[in-house]
């Protein structure tokens, strides 16, 4: 006797009939649709394609949450699903009965499969037994018969996997039967003809969430505007340059009427919340352009590894949509001005909506510091700053955390070690650091129990690493093993 639950006549009988594939097909006409969810998931994980095939066609519920249980993708597995697709949409309809409404591929958790085959032995819940299956999340308006709703997240990285190719190819072949819809799209190192060709398959109104990491210039970003400018339901938006070798120089001349028309198309994202922009190199002296054209109130805004000019800073706290920012990102964002009052300004404008500044890597020094320290004590909702790496000296460090010492909703914060800290040839003086740590320490202390505090050494001279020391509850530093 090993202890072990002797499995139920249900679970038997699903094994018996996944041996024989035969007599499971023929049963699925008579097979209670209580029983569809276990078996065809245990079908799916045992990649019994035909049975999986057969399933999909006599589907009796509104919804096929199928991408949850892609965990390891199998071609052949997929294309049955496909396959069983293809015969649900052209069998003979009978009122009355259900029909496949949904194809969710995305690979998410999904309650159906939790209420359904919640427990080891496949069993459905008992008070749900004698009801029909209701999915939450169906499309608000009445589909057409031979018209499927396809719910999917795409991720293209240069080439296709066989999956994504059979999928496209599938798509492309069965458009005026399918409405798609591809809530998170993110495309890496493609041509804009590409990217085009994958939006001529997703209606770009039905996209949510876009992220494209490509070699941008001014003429790649006007080839691709018109596109963004059709996606009506985009919630949120990155744009990266993949090519960190452009040789940006020669490209100090731009097209400035060409990036105000790219731009304008902003205007049109009437959902837009969530806007990241990285290593965009010809974002400099434009900002202006995308301030302007924004219609909606933004979360987030997260500009990275660019430059900022004051031209650009002047019109942060004139934008409308960045009123009510809970997010606001400039790491590795270079600041061309010794003026940072504008940015001030924003911050005061934001303190009782923003949770996270991350000025990380900025090549900020005290003048800049001290343009926005007066306001930092005014932001009541910051949960999270991000200030290492820059270039402060420990009277205006120390400035900053008496600012900060009466934020009591901060849970992380990064703070650099001050220039005071390093020796003339910039190694870190060991003694001062551990002195500097101890000080701004007892700042925070003596207001408030800090969370997780982190202060930042430059990287090392010998081995090009980055070290934190951490206060915590056990006040322990840490330091690089070149410098003891």
């Amino acid at each position: 006797m090993n202890g072990q639950t002797p499995p139920t006549l249900e679970k038997l009988a699903r094994q018996a009939l996944l041996r024989d594939e035969a007599l499971a097909i023929s049963a699925l006409e008579k097979l209670p649709w209580t029983l569809f969810p276990a078996l065809f998931k245990d079908a799916f994980n045992g990649r019994h394609s035909r049975i999986v095939k057969a399933m999909v066609a006599a589907w009796p519920f509104p919804c096929l949450p199928v991408g949850s249980l892609m965990k390891t993708p199998n071609l052949k597995t997929f294309q049955a699903v496909l396959d069983g697709v293809d015969m649900h949409l052209k069998r003979e309809f009978h009122p009355g009965s259900e029909q496949l409404q949904v194809l969710d591929l995305r690979n998410v958790q999904h309650e159906f499969w939790n209420i359904w085959t919640g427990r080891e032995d496949g069993a459905c819940l008992a008070e749900t037994v004698d009801e029909r299956p209701v999915v939450k999340d169906l499309p608000r308006y009445a589909l057409r018969r031979r018209h499927l709703k396809v719910v999917t997240d795409l991720c293209l990285r240069l080439r296709l996997n066989e999956e994504q190719a059979c999928f496209l190819q599938w798509v492309q072949q069965r458009k005026d039967f399918l409405q798609l819809h591809c809530i998170n799209m993110k495309i890496w190192t493609a041509p804009v003809c590409t990217v085009k060709e994958i939006l001529n398959v997703f209606h770009p109104g039905r996209i949510e969430e876009l992220e494209l990491n490509l070699a941008w210039n001014v003429s790649k970003l006007a080839r691709f505007a018109p596109c963004l400018g059709e996606m009506r339901s985009l919630r949120k938006l990155s744009l990266k340059n993949e090519d960190q070798s452009t040789f940006r120089l020669a490209y100090r001349i731009v097209d400035t009427e060409r990036i105000s028309k790219a731009f304008a198309q902003f205007s049109k994202l009437h959902c837009l919340q969530h806007l990241s922009i990285d290593d965009i190199y010809f974002l400099k002296d434009h900002m202006k352009h995308i301030l302007r054209s924004l219609k909606t109130r933004l979360e987030t805004l997260s500009i990275n590894n660019c430059e900022m000019s004051m031209s650009d800073l002047k019109y942060f706290p004139l934008s409308r949509s960045l009123r009510q920012l809970k997010h606001l990102d400039f790491r590795g964002t270079e600041f061309l001005t010794s003026c940072l009052q504008p940015l001030g300004i924003l911050l005061e404008n934001v303190a009782g909506t923003l949770k996270s500044l991350d000025f990380q890597r900025c090549n900020m020094d005290d003048s800049q510091l001290t343009d926005l320290i007066p306001v930092l004590s005014k932001c009541s909702q910051l949960t999270k700053v991000n200030f290492s790496y820059n270039d402060f000296s420990t009277p205006v460090l120390k400035d900053l955390l008496h600012h900060t010492a009466n934020l009591t909703k901060m849970s992380e914060e990064h703070y650099p070690a001050s220039l005071q800290c390093y020796n003339a040839s910039g190694i870190i003086d060991e003694n001062r650091y551990a002195q500097l740590c101890q000080e701004l320490m007892d700042i925070l202390v003596a207001v408030r129990n800090p969370c997780r505090i982190f202060f930042c050494t430059n990287a090392c001279h010998v081995c090009d690493k980055n070290c934190d020391s951490e206060e915590c509850s056990e006040n322990e530093e840490w330091l690089c093993s070149c410098w003891q």
